[in-house]
């Protein structure tokens, strides 16, 4: 028998019931699918504002934190984000990034930019932009960097982005402690912070220690956060660097499928046992934890069909629209909204009490959302709901692979008008 392929998608959590969805979500999806979407994300900058201020209050007071941009750049999210006592500022990776961060952030927001490839021209255009702190990945950069400073008259802080030796925190995804792209090795420091001194046009500020992403184990992330201050303090003395900026990264995980979260009493027990450098300013810049329960992602169910004893959900909009589940280990929940008016006439194909496999639109067997799910009844027509669709959704999927149309974006607020749905797409 022929065996489905297991190169792309992800074995769903579970599907919800519809019921799980917000009232107001389900009626803003249902309206707009009677008005044409296609599909689409609708957030709730609320819900991301709320995060960052519970993150805030587990926080210790010496602690400035960042929204890491590349995880949602939808501006009503970023605006909702650094409203009071919301994040201090953002990590940017690009110029569009930067410009953004500096359109929507209030007076006073701090911006930091990052990113493994900085080429000459996107450095010149970080400083025209007004970046706080570049995180410098290797040697050819920060030569690059000091002839912009050059260029552009200025003069610019920055910190180099280790790759530590070791890392004994575990996560979905790991850019520390291993070869990676990312930062210096641990033993190029002491030659870098050299390097970076004797450049004109920079002032070395401290370091960049970015190891991990998708931990949800608050003790070993507060261990982590210890290491790089202990490490940070170390390498600063040990060298002559005025240690004013250490960024321990992000990487706060996210429970997708019911798993135990994060606990958040316990980091801001284990956090407040630190003491960082004197003078130092520590940074944390999640994305993924403020982000992901803001948004959903939503797509109409175009046909059902069988194929050699599997059953397929096919949409409009897998990966080109939500790439997270089809390229990343996260075990996303599901769920049918059942759309009883449907816009096609005629018989409807479905499927009952059974296991599915949801596929997308692009001719490549790659485009899979999620398999293995089993849902009660799911017909064309329906619509097919992701929630934690807020972090590395519509930034991160391929929209421009067989041109179908992007989706729609959209918010979820009172304010709006209540006929205000996702813009049709014929």
């Amino acid at each position: 028998m022929l065996q489905p392929p297991t190169s792309s998608g992800t074995a769903c959590a579970l599907a919800l019931d519809p019921e799980a969805l917000p009232a107001g979500l389900r009626e803003r999806l249902l309206a707009s699918a009677r008005a044409g979407m296609v599909s689409g994300y609708v957030y709730d900058p609320e819900v991301a504002a709320a995060r960052a201020r519970e993150l805030r209050a587990a926080l210790p007071s010496w602690a400035t934190l960042l929204f890491a941009l590349k995880a949602n750049g939808f501006p009503p999210v970023v605006q909702a984000l650094a409203a009071e006592g919301g994040v201090d500022g953002l990590e940017v990776a690009s110029s569009q990034e930067a410009r953004l961060a500096r359109d929507l952030l209030p007076a006073g927001s701090v911006v930091a930019a990052a990113g493994p490839a900085k080429h000459p021209g996107l450095l010149v255009e970080l400083l025209a932009h007004g970046v706080d702190v570049v995180h410098a990945e290797s040697a050819l950069e920060l030569r690059r960097l000091s002839r912009a400073t050059q260029q552009t008259g200025t003069r610019v802080s920055v910190a180099l982005r280790v790759n530590p030796a070791r890392v004994d925190v575990a996560g979905t995804l790991a850019m520390g402690g291993r070869a990676s792209a990312f930062g210096f090795p641990e033993p190029e420091v002491p030659a870098a912070i050299a390097l970076a001194t004797s450049l004109p046009g920079l002032d070395l500020v401290g370091f960049h220690v970015h190891a991990v992403c998708g931990n949800r184990d608050a003790r070993a992330h507060a261990a982590y956060v210890g290491w790089c201050l202990d490490w940070a303090e170390r390498t600063a003395s040990a060298h002559g660097v005025d240690l004013g900026w250490l960024d321990v990264g992000g990487g706060l995980g996210v429970s997708y499928d019911g798993e135990s979260p994060l606990d958040l009493a316990v980091l801001a027990t284990e956090l407040d046992r630190l003491r960082p450098p004197q003078g130092a300013r520590v940074v944390l810049e999640p994305g993924r934890w403020l982000a992901a329960d803001c948004g959903w992602y939503a797509a109409e169910v175009v046909d059902v069909k069988q194929s050699y004893g599997e059953t397929f959900v096919v949409v409009r909009g897998g990966i080109n629209a939500f790439a997270l589940p089809g390229t990343e280990d996260f075990p996303l929940p599901l769920v049918v909204l059942p759309v009883d008016e449907p816009r096609e006439p005629g018989p409807r194909a479905e499927a009952r009490d059974t296991r599915v496999t949801v596929a997308g639109e692009l001719c490549t067997p790659e485009d899979v959302l999620v398999r293995d799910v089993h849902v009660p009844q799911v017909r064309s027509g329906d619509l097919v709901v992701m929630p934690k669709a807020g972090a590395y959704g519509w930034e991160f999927a391929l929209h421009a692979f067989l041109g179908h149309p992007p989706p729609t974006r959209d918010v979820l607020t009172a304010t709006l008008p209540a006929d205000l749905t996702l813009e049709p797409t014929p």
